[in-house]
């Protein structure tokens, strides 16, 4: 089979990473191994990476009601003034300009280096002609925030009944999905509880996902430490009748204590590092465990499908040989031991090719079933691309269903593929670890070589 080329996406990411994450360099590497797997199988073209699946930024995202509790935080934590459209998705992303620029949803739609890559597709399945529509809901936003750099932030708009749409929930639920972190305020559950039935969905599907800071405004007030524990506690227990029961809170008040955010801000490098190889997993497994059997059945009915047409043919040709037996008597001729067996000959011969049209007449009606599959899916490989890749000769005349690339050696190579993910996941891990060993140690160093600033 042809090798791939590798994609530049990949290529990006090997040399952004090279220097600064080894754990990521080598997850783009895997990622290249499981290219070529997908497009031996015809599932991607030359050009394509499953690596586009997942954005590679690290992700933080807001979700709020109607108070402005939510931007007036955004703007005092990243030192900027935005004026951002508050009906809009707002992807917030750094620049060393000084001026803050507003680029379109369309942007968005069309780089796959940003969170939103081709969500025009998803949105015109659930709503037809909304596709067309993104600016109507996505912009980016550029601000000169050191907080900002090599990171993304999700501005989502407020809950509002009058403009809550089922584009809204659908973008809702893939901003919570993509999100390492989740910035979740108080005021988002004293809207109406049929309006946010979606958003809190999606936050119980996800929530041992250890991506959710519940944020409780009171930064009218001067809270001290103890009675921030009481808020806090109150509103797990108001929580907990949602079915929520993880997630970290902090309380904002007048003293404006931003060190849990920092520490979270701090550590999404590594939430990202997880999510991405996340996202390797899941991909290596949706070969077998959705691509294939998707094919396989519709290989299945194609195959039904022409043997039936086939035999319907066939049946008609047996009525015309019995209509000839009654009016002119063939049957001495069929059992004739030169002219029987030439005539069944002849027979094959003109059914083998009528049955080959017919199982490309029937091939083109379930490329087209498995075109819409893809998108009910939301896939990005190309079921079809498999599916032809399995319509050779002998799989058309034989009673051969399974799809090219169902057997040991692909399952082989993706069980290495795992193994080298789980090995990453491992590394991570270690290196996580012993960061924090290593602070610890720093610290106890530092407890014993200057006593004095325990004093202090």
């Amino acid at each position: 089979m042809a090798d791939k080329t590798v994609s530049k996406h990949l290529t990006n990411l090997e040399r952004q990473f090279a220097a600064t994450d080894p754990v990521l360099q080598k997850t783009a590497k895997i990622f290249q191994e499981l290219d070529q797997v997908e497009f031996d199988l015809g599932l991607i073209d030359n050009d394509e990476t499953t690596a586009r699946k997942s954005s590679w930024w690290p992700i933080v995202s807001t979700l709020g009601g109607y108070s402005p509790a939510k931007s007036d935080f955004i703007n005092r934590y990243l030192g900027v003034q935005l004026h951002t459209a508050r009906h809009k998705f707002t992807v917030l992303q750094y620049t060393p300009q000084a001026n803050t620029v507003t680029v379109p949803g369309t942007a968005l739609d069309a780089d796959h280096r940003l969170p939103f890559y081709q969500i025009g597709r998803e949105i015109e399945l659930v709503s037809a002609g909304e596709g067309g529509k993104l600016n109507s809901y996505l912009e980016l936003v550029t601000a000169n925030s050191a907080k900002l750099k090599n990171k993304l932030i999700i501005d989502t708009p407020v809950f509002n009944p009058s403009s809550e749409t089922p584009v809204t929930g659908l973008l809702r639920k893939h901003v919570i999905g993509i999100s390492d972190l989740v910035l979740v305020f108080n005021d988002l559950f004293e809207a109406d509880a049929d309006l946010i039935k979606d958003t809190l969905n999606s936050i119980l599907t996800h929530q041992d996902s250890n991506k959710f800071l519940f944020v409780i405004d009171h930064s009218e007030l001067n809270i001290d430490a103890i009675k921030s524990q009481e808020i806090a506690a109150s509103w797990q227990r108001r929580l907990a009748e949602f079915g929520i029961h993880t997630g970290q809170f902090v309380v904002l008040s007048q003293t404006g204590d931003t060190g849990v955010f920092d520490l979270r801000f701090n550590n999404i490098n590594n939430d990202r590092s997880y999510r991405v190889l996340g996202s390797l997993e899941s991909s290596i497994r949706a070969i077998d465990d959705v691509i294939i059997p998707e094919v396989e059945e519709a290989l299945t009915s194609w195959k039904d499908r022409c043997n039936a047409t086939t035999l319907i043919v066939l049946g008609f040709v047996v009525m015309l040989m019995l209509f000839a037996e009654i009016a002119v008597g063939i049957l001495e001729l069929l059992i004739d031991p030169i002219i029987g067996p030439a005539i069944i000959i002849g027979l094959i011969l003109i059914m083998t090719p009528l049955h080959i049209v017919v199982s490309r007449v029937h091939a083109k009606f379930i490329i087209n079933q498995l075109h819409k599959r893809q998108k009910q899916l939301n896939l990005p490989e190309d079921l079809a691309g498999l599916f032809e890749k399995s319509l050779n000769l002998w799989r058309i005349l034989l009673p051969i269903t399974d799809p090219v690339g169902k057997n040991k050696k692909t399952r082989k190579k993706l069980n290495g593929l795992i193994e080298q993910s789980k090995d990453l996941v491992q590394a991570l891990n270690d290196q996580f670890s012993h960061s924090q060993q290593q602070a610890e140690y720093r610290n106890q160093y530092d407890a014993y070589a200057y006593p004095e600033q325990e004093d202090n």
